[in-house]
This record gives C-alpha cells, structure tokens and sequence, in this order.
C-alpha cells in the first residue's frame, strides 16, 4: 500500500502554479499512484489567488481535500501561504517562499501586509514543520525569476520518496524545450 499525499499548492495568479500542479500530478501518477486534481484560477489573470489540490493514494476518489487534511502546503507567496494554513493536517508540511506580493489593498494604503513576526507565529501554531525557501532570490540568481515555482518543486521533493530522475523527466516533458535545462537546474537548487 502506498502512502496517501494530499498537497495544496497555493500562489498568486502569473507564479506558475498551475504548471507546478499539473507536473506535481503526472510525478505521482509515474510513481504508481492514482491522482486527482482540482484547481480554483479565479482573478488568476489579474493576480488573484491560485490554489491546486492533487491528492496521491491506491484510490482517490475526490480530487478535493477537506479541511484540516492537507499533508503538504506549497505556497509560493507567504500571504497565500497564510490564507490556507489552517487547511493542513496536525504535523502538516508547510513549504513557503520569503517572496511576498502586496495586494492592492495593501498597496492603496487600505490594508497592511502581516509582519514577518505575524505570519511566523501563524505558522509555527499549525504546521509540523515550516520550510521558507527563497525562491526568487535563487531563480534571479539563475537568470530567470519565472522558474521560482519550478525551485519550490524542488524544494518539495526533497520531502517525497520519489527518485529524482522521475520529476526531471517530467518537467522536461511539460516545459518549452528552450527551457529544459534552466528549469532542470531550478528543480535541483530547490532540493538543495
């Protein structure tokens, strides 16, 4: 029997967590396992929330994950990171980049952005173990900020018992061929 993983990846509309969900999916389903997946794009276009569920198991029969249950929380921003961490289970996994993205309402002067001390605490009272990753800081460093979604993948399977060769072979099949290799080096400096 194959262990159960329920991920929900979370971001902002343009971070690529679409492509990371659908390349998350198809790494679990050449693991042996059956997979769902359901995403929510909303304002995605305008930088609105962006949340995937893709749940790995034998059977899966929902591609929804209740509330409470979310083994692995990938979010790609700490605002949406905050947003869905009471969506993990007791000892859930929370990986985060540092990136943060100020919504409009923050920016207009009508909201404020939480403290780096708030979101911590948030954190840290839920989640198992917190993860911070500085994703777009490694991604400018490989010339590219676009593939910080690819480095959170990384970041991620590190955590998984799935072989490496598995996810480069996919997000060699699901990215542009010009973009195989820095991608391929994204995903690594995330394991790292």
């Amino acid at each position: 029997m194959k262990q159960k993983n329920d991920f929900l990846l979370a971001g902002v509309g343009g971070q690529g967590t679409l492509l990371a969900s659908n390349i998350l999916a198809e790494v679990g389903l050449r693991a042996g396992y059956d997979v769902k997946k359901s995403e929510v794009h909303g304002m995605a276009q305008r930088g609105g929330s962006v949340i995937s569920h893709v749940r790995w198991a034998d059977k899966v029969y929902s591609p929804l994950i209740g509330q409470g249950e979310v083994d692995y929380l990938l979010a790609f921003e700490r605002l949406e990171a905050l947003r869905y961490v009471e969506q993990l289970r007791p000892g859930g996994i929370l990986i985060v980049s540092e990136h943060g993205i100020p919504p409009i309402s923050v920016t207009a002067g009508k909201d404020q952005y939480p403290t780096d001390e708030q979101i911590r605490r948030a954190f840290d009272a839920v989640a198992g173990k917190v993860i911070w990753v500085p994703s777009v800081r490694l991604a400018e460093e490989l010339g590219n900020a676009r593939v910080h979604n690819v480095i959170m993948l990384g970041a991620l399977s590190a955590q998984l018992d799935v072989d490496e060769q598995v996810w480069l072979e996919v997000i060699e099949q699901r990215v542009p061929a010009r973009f195989v290799e820095l991608n391929r080096k994204a995903f690594l400096r995330g394991r790292e």
